[in-house]
């Protein structure tokens, strides 16, 4: 049996674990039983009604965070001549071609998020074992193989993040920091759900939405009631 520590014993006793709140009422317990002393990162976990086997049911997109992600995001970018030159301009860490696809097959994986250029995308596609297990894999689905590096580098670094479906039909996001706002948290929250909501497959039968937590790296989770785009955060 799992053993817990002190505060996170007393985080439990502030609220009731088995009942669903509202975003806003679930950012506002979450808040009161965060204790660890750093920033932490507030995820949301959402359990997803849909089988991940199949290929009609997959989940995946993704959505600008009204308040951003509070991370500071390093972003490379695939790329050649004058569109290398806009991405170093817009902001981004790491630019390269060839010498940068080479590095990464070499193992380099500092950065937290991967652009490309259509025409890079025949080396980069090469790299799929290394950058695919870490979620970094350029696709033009997301907006991450593009002639406009200047955009894409912007969206990321002003708070764009990806969702997707794992193996356990479950999705992870993050929605920010502990210090943001708990108004901050519940509408980065709220964007995230409704963004889901909308990704429903065609496919999807029965309750979509099962289950909704959220909680800081830290902390314990708080459970979220959410049955569609309808419900907003107040």
């Amino acid at each position: 049996m799992a053993r817990h520590g002190k505060k996170y014993v007393n985080a439990v006793k502030v609220y009731d674990r088995t009942k669903a709140y509202s975003v806003a009422e679930a950012t506002e317990i979450l808040k009161k039983i965060a204790g660890a002393k750093f920033n932490e990162t507030v995820d949301l976990d959402i359990r997803l009604g849909v089988d991940p086997r199949h290929a009609d049911q997959q989940v995946r997109g993704t959505v600008s965070l009204p308040h951003g992600t509070g991370k500071t995001v390093r972003v490379a970018v695939f790329a050649k001549g004058e569109k290398a030159t806009e991405a170093e301009k817009a902001g981004a860490e790491v630019v390269g071609g060839d010498e940068l696809v080479a590095k990464v097959a070499g193992g380099f994986t500092e950065f937290d998020a991967a652009i490309a250029t259509p025409d890079m995308m025949r080396e980069v596609g090469k790299l799929g074992k290394v950058l695919g297990p870490r979620g970094l894999m350029p696709n033009p689905k997301i907006g991450t193989v593009t002639m406009d590096v200047t955009k894409a580098i912007t969206d990321i670094k002003s708070g764009k993040v990806e969702f997707r479906l794992d193996k356990t039909a479950n999705v992870h996001v993050p929605a920010g920091k502990i210090q943001f706002t708990a108004q901050q948290l519940a509408e980065n929250a709220q964007t995230i759900l409704d963004a889901i909501w909308r990704a429903k497959p065609a496919a999807a039968k029965g309750i979509y939405i099962r289950n909704v937590s959220v909680s800081s790296t830290m902390s314990p989770g708080v459970k979220i009631a959410y049955s569609g785009i309808a419900a907003k955060a107040e």
